[in-house]
């Protein structure tokens, strides 16, 4: 029998490490761009800066290191679901995950890309800089790594782990939902509020699928590919297209 009350406080405690802490920090960049004396759609958002630009070698450390710790938290996740729910396990299904990611990625992905220009047309967003991290050998394994760390927290967290410690909790499968998405709108609010609406529904779509699959795998594909079109395609593109600047 599992203890409520334990769940209760791991739960918070887990998004608090994570990207509870992250929904609360983009609570506060909001409130900055907005109470910031250029408006919203002059503001810029970038997803992956440079730390130490005049240091390469300094900047890949760096960014290693980042896209490493962020690892830690879907782990503990994943050990927590083992430990109280005997079978639980991340089922790899590769030709199955890759193809369901692949349509995942687009159904999320094409519309994605009109909301963001009509967020920014309507001044709700600020410009969103996939990348800053200069024309290295290093950067683009550096932002496919990123795309993949933030598949695996996201969908692990924010799915796998807070829609089953959820229904733990005996919550419906939609007030868990809504739950999720929610939280994962929050913490992209840092790029304005196109950033909230587009992953709230996303979250929304990724939590409908968990519910009828139970699987989490083609979610973290289809996470990881919207990452690296958006920073590498970007990376690659950004000086043959203007509008991209």
């Amino acid at each position: 029998m599992i203890d409520r009350r334990a769940v209760r406080i791991e739960v918070l405690l887990l998004l608090g490490v994570s990207l509870g802490r992250s929904a609360i920090l983009s609570v506060l960049a909001i409130i900055d761009r907005l109470t910031y004396v250029k408006p919203l759609s002059e503001q810029t958002a970038t997803l992956n800066p440079s730390v130490t630009p005049d240091r390469p070698w300094l900047d890949l450390a760096y960014q290693l290191t980042y896209t490493g710790l962020g690892f830690i938290a879907p782990l503990l996740a994943v050990y927590l679901l083992r430990r109280d729910h005997q079978g639980w396990r991340l089922d790899a299904r590769p030709a199955s995950d890759l193809g369901w990611g692949t349509a995942l990625a687009a159904l999320i992905g094409l519309p994605g890309l009109g909301l963001v220009w009509v967020a920014q047309e309507l001044g709700i967003s600020a410009r969103i800089v996939p990348e800053a991290l200069g024309t290295h050998w290093w950067s683009v394994p550096v932002l496919i790594l990123a795309a993949l760390q933030n598949g695996v927290l996201e969908e692990i967290v924010m799915i796998a782990y807070l829609l089953t410690r959820l229904r733990d909790l005996d919550w419906g499968w939609w007030p868990a939902i809504v739950t999720s998405a929610a939280i994962r709108g929050s913490y992209h609010l840092y790029q304005g509020f196109g950033g909230f609406v587009g992953n709230f529904v996303m979250g929304l779509i990724f939590g409908w699928f968990y519910r009828r699959t139970n699987r989490v795998m083609p979610l973290i594909v289809a996470h990881t590919i919207l990452d690296i079109v958006s920073f590498v395609g970007y990376a690659l593109l950004k000086n043959h297209l203007t509008f991209l600047r």
